[in-house]
């Protein structure tokens, strides 16, 4: 039996915060994506920033083609994201992507969409780590084949530290790199470290990384960087946020 009830207006009117939560960083993925969300979601405190995502076709194997066809996708992808409204930072998560395209051509295509808003990616937070952690020499491990972690070894020559060495797994497919077992990541990222570097470097958004970077720096006795692990570290540092987390490598704890 339905109830006579009528809703009256509230006494109490709506008092409207500014935001839902002070700081908002927007994050483009690749639709195949599994890991970058996870880490964003177990670094970041969301009492004080949300992350709002947002995803974009990727067609496998992982080749220079496929992730130069990201890029025209990037603009209506950051557009979606809490459309007409701004955001502290956004992200594209993808290295090799960032890689192929360019760190400068991604910030066009992000800032299209979000103008004025500082851009980050996998590669350009990577850099900014190993300057605050004075890192000149790094070794690299990829899941990547070899023709993509040449390529990156090549931007990095041109625009970061310079590379001791490089491994990789050779995979090109980014849902089997996201399947790579931690277990494969810490020794082969141990293996990969050459005693001349002063760092090493982890790269990709699917690699389950962020999470053994403090097991492999306690290993080596060197600091570890990641492709997620810096992206969420420099767009913490962006939003204005700069407290520091513990188990994730020495860079949060600048």
């Amino acid at each position: 039996m339905a109830l006579d009830i009528h809703s009256t207006p509230s006494r109490i009117p709506a008092r409207l915060d500014a935001r839902p939560v002070k700081k908002r960083i927007a994050l483009v993925a690749l639709a195949t994506d599994h890991t970058s969300e996870r880490d964003f979601a177990r670094i970041c405190d969301p009492d004080q920033a949300g992350v709002y995502v947002n995803r974009i076709a990727f067609e496998n194997p992982t080749t220079r083609e496929t992730l130069l066809e990201t890029g025209p996708r990037l603009t209506e992808a950051a557009a979606q994201i809490l459309p007409d409204e701004d955001v502290d930072v956004i992200a594209y998560g993808c290295t090799a992507a960032s890689i192929v395209l360019g760190n400068d051509a991604v910030t066009r295509y992000l800032n299209a969409a979000k103008p004025d808003t500082p851009c980050v990616t996998p590669s350009s937070a990577a850099f900014d780590a190993f300057e605050a952690l004075g890192a000149k020499r790094v070794s690299v491990l990829t899941p990547y084949s070899p023709a993509v972690t040449d390529e990156l070894t090549q931007y990095f020559a041109a625009h970061g530290p310079n590379v001791v060495n490089a491994a990789c797994f050779g995979l090109t497919d980014d849902r089997q790199m996201a399947r790579i077992s931690e277990d494969s990541i810490i020794e082969a990222g141990i293996a990969a470290c050459d005693p001349a570097a002063d760092a090493l470097f982890l790269s990709c958004t699917a690699l389950r990384a962020a999470a053994c970077a403090q097991q492999i720096e306690d290993r080596l006795g060197k600091p570890v960087v990641t492709s997620n692990q810096a992206m969420v570290w420099r767009c913490l540092r962006l939003a204005g946020i700069s407290d520091p987390v513990q188990g994730y490598g020495r860079l949060f704890e600048l």
